[in-house]
């Protein structure tokens, strides 16, 4: 029998291995601009972009609960991530719905109900099956997020405390994905529904930053010029959102290439 004939993406994939890490993140970075310039071609409604970001987050958990439900199994999920996650959503709907009360609202409650259900799942109906030793990250790090959000938040009409806890939404999401990567590295294999639910979030999170990088762009980087005059942010949310896509950028590069390579496990590097 002949040697069988190998595919295109395989073969795009070996010769990607072969190339260097500085080469890897030059190609990783024209593909991002790539990706940013299309969509500033064809969405012209900025809106969109939050839209799709919060769809495709509420896209990732229902994965998560059509695993939760047939599988029976929580594995490879971390508890800490779904309460950070519940955290944000809720500040952001509580503010959401007192000065909006429109489509990213009812985005905002669905998703948050969507985790709820998963939190309890994993501590009530699936307790037996989650790991705990493997969701080690401390939360220390909440603490000075919070103290951030006093002193660091948007101007708005309303009260200080919506201001704060619009701020404080903010800063959390950017790290809230950071105890599941942790379990994931502790793990070192990672089953597909976990695997499909942190890649919506990367492309969630993608979408997000490419709506500020758009923004900035498209005004000349005005938000900018509002840092020199002592209002910090503008500049705040956005390291905000390049930090939570910067996160999560070297799970999806490997999340693709196990794709592409036919793996239905993740293997995460040490």
């Amino acid at each position: 029998m002949g040697r069988r004939r190998s595919s295109p993406a395989s073969e795009a994939v070996a010769w990607l291995k072969r190339r260097s890490m500085r080469l890897k993140i030059c190609l990783g970075a024209a593909l991002a601009l790539c990706a940013l310039v299309v969509l500033k071609l064809t969405v012209h409604n900025s809106n969109h972009f939050f839209m799709g970001s919060e769809s495709v987050h509420a896209v990732g958990l229902f994965v998560l609960i059509y695993k939760l439900t047939t599988k029976k199994t929580c594995s490879g999920l971390s508890l800490k991530t779904q309460e950070l996650t519940a955290l944000f959503l809720f500040t952001r709907f509580i503010c959401s719905a007192s000065w909006e009360s429109n489509i990213h609202s009812v985005l905002y409650f669905i998703t948050l109900m969507s985790t709820a259900w998963v939190i309890y799942m994993i501590r009530f109906k699936l307790k037996s099956t989650y790991i705990k030793e493997l969701d080690t990250l401390p939360l220390y790090y909440l603490v000075p997020i919070i103290v951030l959000a006093f002193f660091v938040h948007p101007y708005m009409e309303q009260g200080f405390l919506f201001r704060v806890l619009w701020a404080l939404s903010v800063y959390t999401e950017a790290l809230s994905v950071l105890p599941q990567l942790c379990f994931m590295r502790n793990a070192k294999m990672i089953e597909p529904f976990t695997a499909h639910y942190v890649f919506a979030l990367g492309v969630s999170r993608f979408l997000a930053c490419a709506y500020w990088i758009i923004e900035i762009y498209k005004t000349g980087g005005r938000y900018f010029y509002l840092f020199v005059s002592g209002y910090f942010w503008f500049v705040a949310a956005f390291i905000s959102e390049i930090i939570q896509t910067f996160i999560l950028a070297d799970f999806c590069y490997y999340y693709i290439k196990s794709c592409i390579e036919g793996q239905l496990i993740m293997r995460m590097p040490v």
